[in-house]
């Protein structure tokens, strides 16, 4: 399969020569290991773990493993080895140099948080998502965010400058949204892709999920991923999604932790100035990629998302799944939110980092009127100084500006990469 340039390879590579560990998190089948594999090719020895069986003797006797397999190593799944955790931190201690080890694991929950604990100030972690527009396509020109929004951090001057020239590809967000961002999904036949999706649910529910909250019930979880893919791009409501499907509010809660810990499931926080409401506001869920979830909700073709209820939904999971993927090229990733008011006005994006506040606004439709602008131009009076230039993202072609600070850009625009 052709090799797709990863947007982290930079970051990743500069994280190596910074940290004793590297390690590189994401959903199976994101491309991790052929990521890790392709930046450091013979440089590194690797070792892919089982979950089954003790290849190498690293449950056995770990210690002994790495004496007898001194790094720079790639450390493939290490989630299927938590006995190799503690003897890395004993190893790391006696030996500190950056670019020892390289690490990849698909759980955020269990061995990934002791391992990121142990290796406290030792440790750089990236978090791999699957393909982005510009991944998938070969161009580096549909990775625009990030320049848009140093461009805005200076002014809203140089925020129009970084997209004046820009444009939309004219891709069709129906296909995008069906076939979804895995890897390996961008090669199969149309007629194919159901099959790919239905054998990587069949193995998620099997392997990951099921086994770590020790399910017993296939159906009942499997009713509860599709509940999940109808209510992507909605506010979370604990007490309804476990109702809907005869489950607790606390056993709801712990599902979707174990969705949001295997990186198929994420979340915005409600913004607020008062952090007492915050914490009170409801936070706004995405199934993280849309092929997934058009299967879900069995949609067999592109003209069935586009003829769909849900379509509105699925395009700004597509569009705040993208903006979060092209946002990890970033030094500091911003934090992200939602923004509601009980009056009804929101933001379904803000972006929030050095003190500023970006709001977003995201459209199913192609073509975009100044009025569309409304809710961002309200946001910007209520904030004040702290809020910056805002966009509009639609399924359009054309970049416009539809009020002083506030532009309109289609969600595949090209703009100034980098």
């Amino acid at each position: 399969m052709k090799y797709h340039r990863r947007l982290l390879e930079e970051k990743l590579l500069d994280y190596h020569d910074s940290f004793t560990c590297v390690l590189v998190a994401g959903a199976r089948q994101v491309g991790k290991s052929t990521l890790v594999e392709h930046v450091f090719g013979r440089r590194l020895k690797p070792f892919t773990f089982d979950p089954v069986q003790d290849l190498y003797g690293e449950r056995s006797d770990p210690d002994l493993f790495l004496r007898n397999n001194p790094p720079p190593l790639i450390l493939d799944e290490i989630q299927y080895v938590p006995e190799l955790v503690p003897a890395l931190k004993r190893y790391v201690d006696a030996h500190r140099a950056p670019g020892l080890f390289v690490i990849t694991g698909s759980q955020q929950w269990e061995v990934m948080r002791a391992l990121s604990e142990s290796l406290a100030g030792r440790v750089g972690i990236l978090d791999l998502p699957a393909f982005s527009l510009s991944e998938s396509a070969d161009d580096a020109g549909l990775c625009w965010f990030p320049a848009w929004l140093r461009g805005a951090l200076r002014s809203r001057e140089d925020a129009i400058a970084a997209m004046r020239e820009a444009a939309g590809t004219e891709r069709s967000p129906a296909q995008l949204i069906w076939r979804g961002f895995f890897p390996e999904v961008q090669t199969l036949r149309e007629s194919a892709v159901p099959g790919w999706m239905r054998g990587y649910v069949a193995t998620y529910l099997q392997r990951d999920v099921r086994r770590m909250l020790e399910v017993r019930d296939e159906t009942q979880f499997a009713t509860f991923l599709g509940l999940c893919a109808a209510l992507t791009a909605q506010e979370i409501n604990y007490r309804q999604l476990g109702r809907d499907i005869g489950l607790s509010t606390p056993s709801a809660k712990n599902w979707l932790s174990a969705l949001r810990g295997t990186f198929q499931w994420l979340e915005l926080p409600a913004f607020s100035h008062n952090q007492l409401k915050k914490l009170s506001q409801k936070s706004k869920g995405y199934l993280t990629d849309t092929g997934l979830a058009s299967y879900l909700l069995r949609l067999s073709s592109p003209d069935g998302v586009q003829g769909h209820p849900s379509f509105g939904a699925l395009f700004e999971t597509m569009v705040v799944c993208e903006l979060h993927k092209q946002a990890q090229l970033l030094p500091l990733v911003p934090a992200f939110y939602h923004y509601r008011q009980h009056s009804g006005m929101e933001i379904d994006l803000v972006a929030d980092i050095d003190g500023r506040l970006f709001p977003i606004e995201i459209k199913a439709s192609s073509s975009v009127r100044p009025a569309d602008a409304r809710a961002i131009s309200t946001f910007q009076t209520q904030i004040g100084p702290a809020a910056g230039p805002g966009l509009v993202i639609y399924a359009g072609t054309r970049t416009l500006q539809l009020a002083d600070g506030c532009m309109a850009v289609p969600f595949d625009v090209r703009g100034a990469a980098g």
